[in-house]
């Protein structure tokens, strides 16, 4: 007797609860494998993106110089840039407000940033979600396929009054292919989710640092521009 074990011959032999699910495994796994592929590029892209950025930013350019240079890619900006053109265009807003101390710019400027950051962290998290249900879903799915395929096996030996293993391990062996599929659809997808959420995890945490840092220069300027003029009684005191 010859036994074909190849997928195609289980997916036909199966019944029909059982091929439903082998096809939605095989489309969680397409679906799956499509974000993963997806995201890689996109959180690769943002990272190399912050990386240049950075490079100018740690420097000591000129912000305004910066700014007038984000502001005309405004609608291409991602990463730390749009973070960064988001804060300094409060700045540049709240300073023409003569009456506004320099800690409520301050506060204006660190809120403008965080809301920028979370649409960013929104961005880089998109898929996750689905690579997440697929990871935890697809295995649960697959057993019970497996589960109901054996059952269907079991209760057609009921009709026989001699069992065979041979009888009952091509029925068995069909059942298990959907649990199979099922580890096939998950794996992939909880490997990408984990090794995603780290690396979105560290640009979250350089969009962070990123903020403190230009909210201490954005703060030295302001006392700077802020401090009063010392009187001559003053500065002759002082001499």
């Amino acid at each position: 007797m010859t036994f074909d074990s190849s997928l195609w011959t289980y997916f036909i032999n199966a019944g029909i609860v059982v091929k439903f699910i082998m096809v939605l495994l095989m489309a969680a796994s397409v679906l799956s494998w499509s974000y993963i592929m997806q995201r890689a590029l996109y959180v690769k892209k943002i990272r190399e993106a912050t990386t240049r950025f950075e490079n100018v930013f740690w420097l000591g350019g000129d912000l305004s110089a910066m700014y007038t240079d984000s502001m005309r890619r405004r609608s291409d900006l991602e990463g730390v840039e749009a973070i960064f053109n988001a804060g300094f265009k409060e700045f540049m807003r709240m300073q023409k407000q003569t009456t506004v101390d320099a800690a409520s710019i301050l506060q204006n400027v660190q809120r403008a940033m965080r809301v920028s950051q979370m649409r960013e962290q929104d961005k880089l998290e998109a898929q996750l979600p689905v690579l997440a249900t697929v990871g935890s879903i697809s295995p649960y799915v697959g057993l019970f396929g497996t589960v109901w395929g054996i059952m269907l096996s079991f209760r057609a030996l009921a009709t026989v009054q001699q069992a065979t293993i041979s009888m009952v391990a091509p029925g068995i062996a069909e059942a298990l292919i959907a649990t199979a599929m099922g580890l096939f659809a998950a794996i992939p997808a909880v490997v990408a989710y984990n090794r995603y959420s780290s690396q979105i995890n560290q640009l979250l945490n350089r969009f962070d640092a990123f903020q403190d840092e230009l909210a201490n220069i954005l703060f030295r300027q302001l006392q700077g521009v802020h401090r009063q003029p010392m009187t001559d009684t003053e500065s002759l005191m002082e001499s």
